[in-house]
């Protein structure tokens, strides 16, 4: 890519690496929308494990845990293999196909085989996780600095369009009962899309030292910030706050569309039209809630938008009809781009002066790391309760802890002087 005072323009050759760089991420949303939030998480819970008793949720909390557990300990290490030894692109690869394949073994999935679902759902999730170090670390070298924003927001856009479009061609194939085929689309739509990057992202360079070596030294940086950042009062609290609040996002995330089968009676089809409005609503919420974030300051939005999520926990509790939960799906929509948009700018108000990336790369460790505690709480006072109700009280929690200690973190003023 090359830039100049008067403008911005691109090579073919660039113009192909920004295109594959971005339909990475609409290929790899078909798995994020299909298998980890809307029709996979039902089928595991009902079908192939059976949630009467709650024991389905219990079991889809313990592989969403184990998974993202194994990423947050392994992803200094990755990182540091993504930087220091060139093998970017392979490695991507490998954690692509690892990916694939597991989504494609799920179509051989029976009523019963709890624990073989198990083990094919966590390693997919390592596979999509794992793959995201990878890719995220292209970006730097397809496009300058001042570009990185709006590729990354490029990315973004992309992504939620092949929610969308992978759950529109998910929506047939439901209606007619042919999971298993279902699960053989998503691997074929993440493979086909994702292709591009492989063919014309940069190759591997020669690596600098052995994969023992860098990924050695990428935990001992990841490691070096930590200990940097801890001794950082107000961005210790604001890290903790996050850790907790994000745990409670991400375990709404992973078993909304479960508590509407199990709870509310929705079918595979009405979860696909809920979660498709959803994301709709998330992007109104984060394009109406930019200018206030700097007008008010990120930190009073972040606040209203945890008071909103707690209010939303709550108020699930007591739903009993499918409209009422549209209405409150629609409202936690609004805050769930909100509160993602408003907390990343609160951030970046604590990073020094050229350090955006070390930075950024122990905010997302934090973000991934808050995938652990709450899907396994979730799934336990689900079965202890035999009810799913109690369980999203659980999650109330979360919000509300990550609310009160969000309010004794200083910072998150208007961006914009008035």
């Amino acid at each position: 890519m090359r830039s100049n005072t008067d403008g911005f323009s691109m090579s073919s050759m660039d113009r192909k690496q920004i295109i594959s760089w971005a339909l990475f991420d609409f290929a790899n949303s078909s798995y994020s929308a299909v298998i980890a939030s809307v029709i996979f998480p039902v089928y595991y819970a009902k079908t192939i494990v059976g949630n009467e008793t709650g024991m389905g949720d219990v079991w889809w909390g313990r592989a969403i845990s184990l998974s993202m557990a194994i990423i947050a300990f392994s992803s200094p290490f990755l990182g540091g293999i993504a930087d220091y030894t060139g093998k970017r692109k392979r490695l991507l690869f490998a954690y692509t196909a690892l990916c694939i394949l597991s989504v494609s073994a799920l179509s051989l999935l029976q009523k019963g085989m709890v624990f073989t679902g198990f083990c094919m759902i966590v390693l997919a999730n390592i596979g999509m996780e794992g793959g995201l170090v990878f890719y995220n670390s292209f970006l730097p070298e397809i496009a300058p600095s001042q570009y990185h924003g709006r590729v990354s927001g490029w990315g973004f856009a992309v992504g939620y369009a092949g929610s969308i479009a992978s759950l529109v061609l998910a929506l047939p194939l439901v209606k007619a009962g042919y999971l298993g085929t279902t699960w053989i689309m998503v691997a074929v739509f993440f493979a086909i899309f994702s292709a591009p990057a492989f063919l014309f992202l940069p190759p591997d360079r020669p690596g600098r030292m052995p994969v023992y070596m860098a990924a050695t030294l990428g935990f001992r940086h990841t490691w070096n910030m930590l200990m940097e950042i801890w001794h950082r009062k107000e961005q210790r609290k604001f890290l903790l706050a996050y850790l907790i609040y994000e745990d409670g996002v991400n375990t709404v995330i992973v078993f909304s569309s479960i508590f509407a089968s199990t709870t509310l009676g929705f079918k595979p089809e009405e979860l696909i039209w809920l979660y498709i409005v959803v994301q709709v609503t998330a992007l109104i919420g984060a394009f109406a809630m930019a200018k206030p974030t700097d007008l008010f300051g990120p930190k009073k939005i972040v606040y209203s938008s945890l008071i909103m999520w707690s209010a939303v926990s709550i108020l699930a509790f007591f739903v009993k009809t499918k409209p009422e939960f549209w209405g409150i799906a629609c409202i936690a929509g609004l805050g769930l781009g909100t509160v993602q948009a408003a907390t990343r700018a609160f951030y970046t108000q604590f990073i020094p002066e050229e350090r955006e990336s070390e930075y950024f790369g122990v905010y997302s460790l934090v973000g991934k790391s808050s995938a652990i505690i709450g899907p396994l709480v979730f799934g336990q006072v689900s079965s202890a309760f035999k009810s799913q109700r109690p369980a999203i009280l659980s999650v109330a929690a979360f919000f509300i802890a990550g609310l009160i200690l969000i309010h004794f973190v200083r910072g998150g003023g208007p961006n914009i002087k008035r």
